[in-house]
């Protein structure tokens, strides 16, 4: 006898039907189960961008996991609005006992969950872990709080992990429970006020399988290969771990069970997601814009619109800057050592503040994560838990010289510099003028000169995060 009649699934950032925690309790413990999506009208009208490449790519999703319902003579109920209220009405319309779906840790999705589940009244609202391994309090240090710094969490998460915590849920043993109705119009793009076409990856399941079963033909040379963004030496998964298209558990069980000094790095890189979610979740405030390391909140950064402008558009005169925002911009992709050297170049070359720059990403990149791009944000800046230290600034030259060694990634999105010789790629500005004149690398007319002087502006940042470090001194002493 199962415990409910009628219920919810509820999806939101885990778009699968396989291995999916919140559907296989619902399918489980209920007769019949309703799958419901919903296009969020509080987070879809704060989008400026009307063909914003995520919507497209959870509405393909969407339209995918439609698909794979109708197999079952079943369907996606597609919901328009605010949760409160769609929510709670399908609920009532079906006259259901309890709603399922998985936790979310952004501040946001937190309150909005707890406005979903009071509205809901008698409806039961249960939620569980479903987008990490170990979550919110799961791994704490000896003194039973949460760990701010990387390296010991990580053995501590895997010290923790055994089989139970790889396991898939077994969704196909109740697949019978979907319920049975006629095929449901799927609702057009242009119905929540987008359109598509700039969306240039593979979405839903099958995109993610697809990617996951090329990575592991590479895997093992990931530890090798991932800096270097010329290479296809990453997974390409970070869209499809972002809306759960697949299971954060088989990726993490493959690379546990691997044995490879490949599989091994980029399980650490699972790891940080962890890291970084449940840090978000103990600090709230950092959706807010508050810095992790509070002697850092009062760094003063000049935030010259315009050379922010210029890193925003790729016109820095850096080949590796310019060619990691263009390609943002083109695709809504970036490289994570790119993601790194772009955000040091911004907030320690150009000092402009790393806020700034974590609202250009979040805007921007087609796997923005909350948790994940706060975490990297702080971490060149500084200012969060476990980040690089303060008085350590790449130099995007040596930094292009050593992951972009023939300039091949430079040349795929920077034109003008097609012709430049290797010797000359990575500073263009120091070619002979002979040379700029045979190559056609004219500095200031065919590419832009560079925006700031290396040397100096490190000599600056040093002296504002030292005079930052000073006041907070101060402050405490008081």
């Amino acid at each position: 006898m199962k415990r409910y009649s009628r219920a919810i699934c509820w999806f939101r950032r885990d778009l699968r039907l396989t291995d999916h925690a919140a559907l296989y309790h619902a399918l489980k413990n209920s007769e019949t189960v309703y799958c419901v999506f919903l296009f969020d009208s509080d987070i879809l009208g704060k989008l400026t961008d009307r063909q914003d490449r995520r919507v497209e790519f959870i509405w393909r999703c969407a339209a995918e996991l439609n698909e794979s319902l109708s197999k079952h003579r079943s369907a996606l109920w597609v919901l328009h609005g605010s949760a409160e209220e769609q929510i709670v009405s399908l609920a009532r319309k079906f006259d259901v006992q309890a709603v399922f779906c998985n936790h979310d840790y952004e501040p946001d999705a937190m309150r909005r969950d707890a406005a979903v589940e009071a509205a809901l009244g008698e409806i039961a609202f249960h939620h569980y872990k479903d987008q990490v391994i170990f979550e919110c309090s799961e791994i704490l240090n000896g003194s039973g709080k949460p760990y701010s710094v990387f390296t010991p969490y990580k053995n501590a998460w895997l010290k923790k992990l055994d089989e139970y915590y790889l396991s898939a849920y077994p969704v196909e043993r109740y697949l019978s429970a979907f319920a049975q109705c006629a095929p449901i119009p799927f609702p057009a793009l242009e119905s929540f006020g987008f359109s598509p076409g700039k969306l240039n990856v593979e979405a839903g399941e099958s995109g993610a399988d697809k990617l996951f079963e090329d990575f592991m033909l590479r895997i093992d040379e990931y530890r090798k290969a991932r800096d270097f963004p010329a290479l296809n030496g990453t997974s390409h998964l970070s869209v499809h771990l972002r809306f759960g298209t697949l299971s954060i558990r088989r990726l993490a069980s493959h690379a546990q069970h691997s044995g490879s000094a490949g599989a091994a790095s980029w399980l650490s890189e699972l790891i940080w997601r962890d890291f970084y979610q449940m840090q978000l979740y103990h600090n709230p405030s950092l959706a807010e814009g508050r810095a992790f390391k509070l002697q850092f909140e009062a760094v003063d950064f000049p935030n010259d619109p315009e050379k922010y402008a210029a890193w925003c558009e790729g016109r820095t005169g850096y080949p590796l800057i310019d060619a990691a925002m263009r390609k943002l911009n083109r695709t809504g992709l970036m490289h994570n050592r790119l993601r790194m050297v772009s955000a040091s170049f911004l907030v320690k070359d150009l000092h402009v503040d790393w806020r700034w720059g974590e609202k250009y990403f979040a805007e921007h990149l087609l796997d923005f994560d909350l948790a994940a791009n706060n975490g990297g944000w702080q971490w060149a800046a500084s200012t969060g838990c476990d980040a690089q230290p303060w008085f350590r600034i790449f130099n995007p030259v040596a930094q292009s010289e050593r992951f972009d060694p023939e300039g091949c990634f430079i040349r795929s999105q920077v034109p003008e510099l097609a012709n430049c010789p290797d010797k000359w790629i990575h500073a263009p500005w120091l070619m002979p003028e002979i040379e700029k004149q045979r190559y056609g690398v004219i500095i200031g007319h065919t590419y832009p000169a560079p925006v700031v002087d290396h040397a100096e502006a490190r000599i600056a940042a040093l002296a504002m995060f030292k005079e930052a470090i000073r006041g907070s001194n101060q402050r405490r002493s008081m």
